[in-house]
């Protein structure tokens, strides 16, 4: 696939910034690098965007995530490889992301199950972390950017 443009964030210099800051200001809150990872690679694959699902997967696995694991992220609700938290932070990041799917996008328990497991500092990352994965996807799927890039 060719992409149309050049990557809108990487070709305004003043976004990058600003994309810069929501990374890292989503990954200061002491949730789990791997917890976000699962929501990105899930949000990713939602959406289509093989760019991020190629990313994502090739970084997880590069950080010493299990190939079940990967493997299984798009059937999350059916093994036995995620923790409790780990399908609450999923399950949050799917109605997150379908947000039209439903009248009640993000349901009381849906909300209630990540907070059984993460504080308010973490449920803000997660939170700001599945929109900033949406964020993403969005721009490379309406730019077509392909998968295999070097996001460095």
């Amino acid at each position: 696939m060719q992409s149309r443009m050049t990557n809108p964030a990487a070709l305004l210099p003043d976004a990058v910034k600003g994309i810069n800051l929501i990374y890292k200001a989503a990954h200061s809150a002491g949730l789990a690098k791997s917890t976000l990872d699962l929501v990105h690679l899930r949000a990713s694959q939602i959406n289509g965007c093989s760019a991020c699902v190629d990313s994502g997967a090739r970084g997880m696995r590069a950080a010493g995530e299990t190939d079940e694991r990967l493997f299984s992220v798009a059937a999350w609700r059916e093994t036995d490889y995620f923790t409790e938290a780990e399908r609450a932070a999923l399950d949050l990041a799917e109605h997150a992301t379908r947000l039209a799917d439903k009248g009640d996008a993000v349901p009381d328990q849906v909300w209630e199950a990540a907070a059984k497991h993460f504080g308010e500092a973490e449920l803000a990352s997660l939170v700001l972390w599945i929109a900033t994965t949406n964020f993403f996807n969005r721009i490379n799927a309406v730019t077509r950017q392909p998968a295999g890039q070097n996001w460095g």
